[in-house]
């Protein structure tokens, strides 16, 4: 199996990777038409991403079943071309968890010492303790946290070391598991904003997040409270964020930008990373060697599996929910033949099959096969499946119902 690697990547997952027999064809830094270009060159089974977006054209270059991307999230690659084109996406979720929770609680904290001023101050050779050492400090203050998946989790531990109550809001939090949880539940990121003197935000990027948090959530954080977004700048109002800094006084840390720079290095204007009140990082939450060595752990157990089963772990863009209306179960003898016979039988009746699974009893002496369908066959298609094939037991049509 060949495997190109377009972003930088660790030797330790290069080194098990062709230990396990795949070609590694490692060229960090190849985007736009210089990937196009080696993915019709090279022609791999596999590619492997990390910021590197992966466009339309480069799924339609080669000869993908595979694509990889190497951290959180999948939002730079072309996930509806690659779903027509049968090509799995996966990503690695919660190998950074805790990386990204302790940058958060790093901003947190350096907002509250305004540490960035402290070293600026010290190298220019200036000593004022007397402005520095006004802090309100963390114990006994509340921590409110938008969105509570594994990064999100990871926030709990360190918030219990710190002395800080939480409150907090999730789609998929309720009452109950907010109890188990030691912390308090709230049903809207607004409720959240209201009750909190530090906000940190962990949600992912989807149709339901974009814009989520706009000028009714700002203008319910209270006046001077502190707001944390390490998870993607889409989910924010920029514009409301920015005039929630004047109108609520707010302080901020960003590790995620509107506009970011395409590289690795290179210009960067965005406003907010320029305000005086915002401490702002490069987008660097995932960015520690523990995490990147998870990653890179991770996406050789992802492309090993695929390799040596056909599965893909944590793929993202596997049907939900297929069009199918009706499941046909085939009890029959495990003979050669069978099941193609019937597949030709549907094929004549212009049914589609959805989904297949042949379940084999001890022996090997018989299977069912439950067959999924996009309708239903006419009894005359049942009876020429029963009457063709001499083994075959029983054929049962079933709705398949829908919630």
């Amino acid at each position: 199996m060949r495997v190109l690697i377009a972003d930088k990547f660790e030797q330790s997952g290069r080194d098990r990777l062709a230990a396990s027999g795949c070609e590694v064809l490692y060229q960090p830094g190849t985007k736009d038409e210089a990937l196009v270009l080696a993915i019709q060159q090279s022609r791999p089974d596999v590619l492997v991403v990390r910021s590197t977006k992966v466009t339309q054209k480069m799924l339609e270059s080669g000869a993908l079943k595979l694509v990889v991307r190497a951290g959180a999230g999948f939002n730079t690659i072309d996930v509806v071309t690659a779903s027509r084109r049968g090509i799995y996406v996966s990503n690695c979720p919660g190998k950074n968890s805790i990386a990204v929770a302790e940058l958060a609680f790093a901003l947190i904290l350096a907002l509250d010492r305004r540490l960035a001023e402290n070293v600026i101050s010290l190298r220019k050779g200036e000593w004022n303790k007397e402005l520095y050492s006004k802090a309100r400090g963390l114990f006994g203050r509340t921590l409110g946290l938008i969105g509570l998946g594994q990064i999100g989790l990871e926030m709990l531990p360190r918030a219990r070391g710190f002395g800080l109550p939480v409150v907090a809001w999730s789609r998929s939090l309720t009452p109950e598991r907010a109890a188990r949880l030691g912390i308090q539940f709230k049903s809207t990121p607004e409720e959240v904003a209201a009750s909190a003197d530090f906000v940190s935000v962990h949600l992912a990027l989807n149709p339901a997040t974009k814009g989520l948090l706009g000028s009714r959530f700002f203008s319910t954080m209270r006046e001077g409270a502190y707001f944390i977004n390490t998870a993607r700048s889409e989910v924010i109002d920029q514009a409301a964020l920015s005039q929630a800094i004047t109108d609520r006084k707010l302080r901020v840390g960003l590790d995620v930008y509107a506009a970011e720079p395409a590289g690795g290095t290179g210009p960067f204007a965005d406003p907010l990373g320029q305000s005086a009140s915002v401490y702002g990082t490069h987008h660097i939450g995932a960015s520690t060697e523990q995490a990147q060595e998870a990653i890179a752990a991770e996406t050789v157990r992802i492309i090993e599996t695929f390799k040596e089963t056909g599965e893909v772990p944590n793929a993202v863009n596997l049907a939900q929910r297929t069009p199918a209306t009706h499941r046909l179960v085939v009890r029959h003898l495990d003979r050669p033949g069978v099941l193609a016979a019937v597949l030709d039988t549907l094929r004549a009746a212009q049914i589609n099959v959805q989904e297949m699974e042949n379940v084999i009893f001890d022996g090997a002496e018989a299977a069912v096969a439950y067959i999924n369908l996009d309708k239903a066959p006419l009894p005359e298609v049942l009876e020429r499946c029963r009457t063709e094939n001499a083994n075959i037991i029983e054929l049962t049509l079933l709705p398949i119902l829908r919630e």
